[in-house]
């Protein structure tokens, strides 16, 4: 009788143990992500503490300058984004649509023109035309990631199954209403891919601030390479993996927490 109830429990424990390890296997790489960026800035910190600086090392290589383009670099990437995101996302979702479909290759190519251009080149020519500063590079930061945000929500979208939308129409859905509730959701890890792509590919040429008097962790790399110093060239270097590793990892908690389940 003893045996007998033990067993149920046994089960019990041993479905929850396996519930447990799929869900750690699953989530495993966004636990060893903010560990390995959290040893990287504890590396980095205990090298600059010990490392003996010169004159010129320690213009930049202090705290009140490393946050100052820690800051500037974190607006640069996230005013960047959130207008590629803005903007792309209802385009992508526009462009779906049965009377501008027709326009989607055109569209495609000119994304694909835009982030072929040089990004340093089309900075300074922004620069050149615009003037300088943080609103200028933000906005060419922009016109240069469009692409991967555009491209992916016009993906995400074409491919859902037509039948499914029909059944919803159907039922007697909108057109608005089966796309708010029917195909966003679907598309949404697609999407989400693109805006991950986005936000990394926003952090690498936000370095590039610099040349418009926008700020950010190039005001570190460049001086580094024009007066050859490695130390600030590695420092604003791993800076900048370190807030590359660290908005990756928000976007795939964000890509966890809104993905619809069972996808």
């Amino acid at each position: 009788m003893v045996k007998a109830m033990a067993q149920p429990n046994l089960t019990a424990g041993s479905m929850y143990s396996q519930s447990a390890r799929l869900i750690f296997k699953r989530h495993r790489s966004l636990i060893i992500q903010p560990i390995l960026i959290l040893a990287i800035s504890l590396t980095l910190a205990i090298v600059l503490s010990n490392a003996t600086l010169d004159v010129i090392e320690e213009v930049t290589i202090n705290p009140a300058f490393i946050f100052a383009a820690i800051k500037d670099h974190l607006i640069l990437s996230f005013a960047s984004a959130a207008i590629i995101m803005a903007v792309a996302v209802p385009a992508g979702i526009a462009l779906t649509r049965q009377k501008l479909k027709k326009f989607t290759p055109l569209v495609l190519i000119l994304a694909n023109i835009g982030q072929a251009f040089p990004a340093v080149g089309l900075l300074i020519l922004s620069g050149i035309l615009f003037g300088f500063g943080k609103p200028i590079a933000i906005f060419t930061f922009a016109a240069f990631g469009i692409l991967p945000i555009l491209r992916n929500t016009i993906v995400g979208l074409q491919e859902i199954d037509p039948f499914i939308i029909e059944s919803a129409k159907g039922m007697g859905m909108t057109a608005r209403q089966a796309l708010r509730q029917i195909e966003l959701p679907l598309a949404v890890p697609v999407i989400l891919a693109g805006v991950r792509t986005t936000l990394i590919l926003t952090v690498g040429v936000a370095t590039l601030g610099v040349f418009v008097n926008g700020g950010g962790l190039g005001t570190l790399i460049i001086p580094g390479l024009k007066l050859n110093r490695e130390l600030v060239i590695v420092t604003g270097g791993l800076l900048t993996v370190i807030v590359a590793f660290t908005m990756d990892w928000l976007a795939r908690v964000a890509e966890e927490l809104l993905r619809p389940r069972g996808i």
